[in-house]
């Protein structure tokens, strides 16, 4: 027996240095972002206990409860201390959060994520399409060369399927799998409420196409067609009062929330807008798949 245990340990070693080297990998941010990317934002309540608290276009949502708070969406590597700060200003204690989520496993919105979760202990829930460039920093995602990290690996803690539940005190999230611009790619759908009325909350992740090759250049996603239609003809049949997006940008957040203006949850109300972008995104795929 002790013969045997000896012969397993030069390969126990050599499973653990390869661990050690996946999550030792050099993490480079793509240095060409979009500068309205990081630009800063005064952090507003949108409506009940949801709250915006990410930069101009990358959008960062804290949803609070009695029970500790959840963090969806960080922004790049360096957004930390501007999410920090943007929760205190509106009164929260960032150690207060207790789960983070992604709608996107991409560097500008899982850029500060590791350095989140090591700084309040928070558990980190993915969707299983994305569970592999989670944890790898990016480098296994179809759409990048794989040779770096675009930020840094974060450990997994529970693993999300479509139509799963992610309770938090008196919230209750579900998570709705929107594959295509990643393999993970999510929405969620959930109830806030204020002293008049409750909302139905979509924060959606629209599915932009990322990839100037065509679908069937890919073998890393051999069912990425699929996955954009299925995600396309699921989002035209989603309920919902507000909706809001990753990035600001898609569900025009500078039009409708100036800095310093007063509650006004009705402004996020607008199907018209959201049946646009879909529409907008359904022609684009038509284009990709036609090959125009």
């Amino acid at each position: 027996m002790l013969v045997q245990q000896l012969k397993r340990i030069p390969l126990l070693i050599s499973f653990i240095c390869l661990s050690l080297g996946v999550f030792a990998q050099k993490v480079v941010q793509p240095a060409s972002t979009d500068p309205n990317w990081s630009k800063p934002y005064p952090p507003f309540q949108i409506a009940g206990n949801l709250y915006y608290v990410g930069t101009y276009d990358l959008a960062c949502y804290l949803i609070t409860t009695p029970q500790g708070n959840i963090l969806i969406n960080t922004g790049l590597e360096d957004s930390a201390p501007v999410i920090k700060s943007n929760m205190e200003a509106l009164g929260f204690k960032f150690k207060d959060i207790k789960i983070l989520l992604t709608t996107q496993a991409h560097f500008d919105h899982m850029g500060a994520m590791a350095a989140i979760k090591k700084m309040t202990g928070a558990k980190m829930m993915v969707d299983a399409g994305d569970v592999g460039v989670v944890t790898d920093g990016g480098r296994s995602d179809y759409s990048l060369s794989g040779d770096v990290s675009t930020y840094a690996p974060v450990k997994v803690d529970r693993v999300l399927n479509n139509g799963d539940t992610i309770k938090l005190g008196n919230m209750r999230l579900v998570m709705l799998h929107h594959p295509g611009h990643t393999k993970g790619s999510c929405s969620f759908l959930f109830d806030v409420k204020d002293q008049k009325r409750s909302y139905r909350v979509l924060i959606a992740n629209m599915p932009t196409i990322v990839t100037d090759k065509s679908f069937s250049d890919i073998p890393a996603y051999p069912n990425i067609t699929h996955d954009y239609a299925y995600t396309l003809n699921a989002m035209k049949k989603l309920s919902f009062d507000i909706w809001l997006a990753s990035h600001a940008s898609q569900f025009e957040l500078q039009r409708k929330h100036k800095p310093g203006a007063g509650y006004n949850p009705d402004a996020f109300i607008d199907e018209k807008g959201y049946d646009s972008q879909i529409n907008y995104l359904q022609d684009q795929f038509s284009k990709k798949v036609k090959g125009k």
